[in-house]
């Protein structure tokens, strides 16, 4: 080979080697990506920046002592436990006790001396911040505060994605919405099998006082908006929901039209003794057809929540699908 044929087949090879070096050092490596995808935010891989109802804040994702009063529904679904649970006095969430029955209670209205000797290190609050004790600086005085939205507040499912950000569990996040929305279909296509076009209606019965839930009302929406049971005339004249709930006299439920009715109501209430007395009650359809269904367990019924919402479709399921 002569000299100048070699040094050009040199040159070659030199040329392709520092092309490959340098298409190595450009190369999109999961460490490249880590720093230009939080890069963007500005924050490392244990924080997230996220819209909060005092605008944009950054969160570390490492909490460990998490404290999200009457949220804690979606911490649970996540597999979080709280420092401490929602209570009003002596009331709790009752559907959840079966997880946090070892849990201290905090007060609603999340008392300062209460929440710190929680020693939480993250705290969720509602967008209503006026119903807390305290104002949002001094709750971010004691841990890193987030204030959700009124949105993420009204939506569970948002509740959901924004904890599971917030917590560094977005992929447990996506796989409980994923798994729920096949839980809401296989049960959307029993439910049709057994009732076809019947509607169906739910009263909570509350000592002796009745409230029927509007269509838009706590696990209502599950029902009718999910499952796509037919709703009745009379709760499609009562509307939306307004935040005061009015119980409805015994003569008005006269006009429950409904096929099938949910009576969600402690042991004992004494509304479920005025109703077998009642020749008002007697004369309704669901009555008379022997479709009336005591819940004695009501409260998953009366929230919002992932766990909530399947504790009602497997009430639901129970009675209706044989």
């Amino acid at each position: 080979m002569s000299k100048i044929v070699r040094n050009s087949v040199l040159l070659t090879m030199l040329t392709v080697i520092v092309l490959f070096i340098s298409a190595c050092g450009n190369e999109d490596t999961p460490e490249n990506n880590d720093t230009q995808n939080n890069g963007d935010n500005n924050t490392s891989p244990e924080e997230v920046t996220l819209e909060s109802e005092m605008g944009k804040v950054t969160i570390p994702t490492t909490s460990e002592r998490v404290l999200a009063p009457y949220h804690e529904d979606a911490l649970l679904a996540l597999g979080v436990t709280p420092v401490a649970k929602w209570a009003i006095g002596q009331m709790v969430q009752d559907y959840l006790e079966k997880d946090l029955s070892d849990v201290p209670k905090i007060e609603w209205n999340m008392p300062m001396e209460q929440v710190l000797s929680h020693e939480p290190d993250l705290i969720i609050l509602e967008n209503g911040l006026d119903s807390y004790e305290g104002t949002y600086d001094d709750y971010n005085k004691i841990a890193d505060t987030y204030v959700m939205t009124a949105e993420t507040t009204a939506n569970w499912k948002k509740q959901i994605e924004v904890f599971g950000k917030l917590l560094g569990k977005e992929d447990e996040a996506e796989k409980v919405l994923s798994d729920y929305d096949e839980k809401v279909a296989d049960a959307k296509k029993q439910i049709l099998e057994a009732l076809g076009d019947e509607t169906v209606a739910a009263i909570w019965v509350a000592g002796d006082q009745f409230y029927i839930f509007e269509e838009n009302r706590h696990s209502a929406e599950v029902f009718y908006s999910e499952l796509g049971m037919n709703v009745p005339e009379l709760v499609k004249n009562l509307g939306e929901a307004d935040v005061q709930w009015n119980p409805i006299s015994i003569e008005k439920l006269s006009e429950l039209d409904a096929d099938h009715v949910f009576l969600l109501a402690l042991e004992g209430e004494q509304g479920l003794e005025t109703l077998e007395n009642s020749s008002v009650w007697k004369s309704t359809p669901a009555f008379k057809n022997d479709n009336i269904y005591i819940l004695n367990d009501p409260s998953n019924w009366t929230n919002k929540g992932i766990i909530a919402s399947k504790k009602t479709i497997d009430d639901i399921l129970s009675v209706i699908v044989e």
